[in-house]
């Protein structure tokens, strides 16, 4: 072998000239340590700073009351979304019973991300009006390589479901572990037919902000919505970020907003409570 990285010397000198080359790509560690905090909020309390590249994907445990922020930085991005419980991870998002627990199908400020069991994982405390799908999923394998000639998760275009196993794996999870996703930042509407219409792209700035109402494990994947009329594969980067909060307690307008949401929060409360974390 030969060339600059034929000894572990020249190895190492190769890999640390990297160091600022994917920077914009990879996680601000320590989070404490990113450039400009959201305002209000003190720079010791984020826990996670991120951007995450069009086809990237990222993944993370946070703590109950933790708010998570994703920011479309130019206005292409589309963030599938995923959420366990940290500690059972076999509850997990149910998108069916998030659109019809609520009786809205559309997400918006003030949705509850349910469970299977009647609790809420996350609360979506801002969001970009209109845009976001709970009907679509992410792309997978076999569509991407119909569309773009490759789907798999290190290809040129990879697909949002061959980038949640390799989260998933990363908290030992499997690829039967991975229930159908939300997305936001590119909406979709349902005719009277029955067929979606695709809305595109909530613009450059757009933010989505989600309260984590229990100790959840989230994966992001950031690629094309499966709708996207586009030929090229086209996907901007996400900025993410997340500090420390309180869950929504009894106080909170979203508490009692709705019968059906106050119930998933006294479901969600007595979860926390009986394994001492409230």
């Amino acid at each position: 072998m030969t060339g600059s990285t034929a000894t572990t010397a020249g190895a190492r000198a190769h890999a640390r000239a990297q160091g600022g080359t994917f920077v914009a790509c990879m996680p601000t560690v320590p989070a404490t340590g990113f450039a400009a905090p959201p305002q209000g909020v003190a720079a010791q309390d984020l826990t996670w700073a991120e951007t995450v590249p069009g086809g990237g994907y990222t993944s993370r445990r946070l703590a109950a009351g933790t708010v998570l922020r994703l920011t479309d930085l130019d206005g292409d991005a589309c963030v599938s979304v995923l959420l366990f419980n940290a500690d059972e991870p076999w509850e997990r998002l149910n998108v069916a019973d998030t659109v019809k627990v609520l009786w809205q199908a559309y997400l918006s400020e003030g949705h509850l991300l349910l469970s299977d069991q009647g609790r809420v994982l996350a609360s979506v405390t801002a969001a970009a009006s209109g845009r976001a799908d709970a009907f679509c999923g992410t792309s997978t394998l076999a569509r991407n390589a119909e569309r773009y000639g490759d789907g798999a998760a290190h290809g040129p275009s990879p697909a949002g479901r061959e980038l949640f196993t390799l989260a998933a794996a990363k908290h030992g999870l499997t690829r039967r572990d991975l229930p159908p996703s939300i997305s936001f930042f590119q909406g979709v509407r349902v005719g009277d037919d029955g067929a979606f219409t695709w809305l595109g792209s909530a613009g450059a700035g757009a933010q989505v902000e989600l309260r984590a109402e229990m100790p959840v494990t989230v994966l992001l994947a950031n690629v094309p919505h499966p709708l996207d009329p586009r030929e090229a594969y086209t996907c901007s980067p996400v900025q993410v970020l997340a500090w420390r909060g309180r869950a929504t307690a009894p106080d909170d307008p979203l508490w009692s907003r709705t019968p059906e949401g106050e119930r998933a929060f006294h479901n969600t409360a007595d979860y926390r409570t009986a394994r001492g974390l409230s």
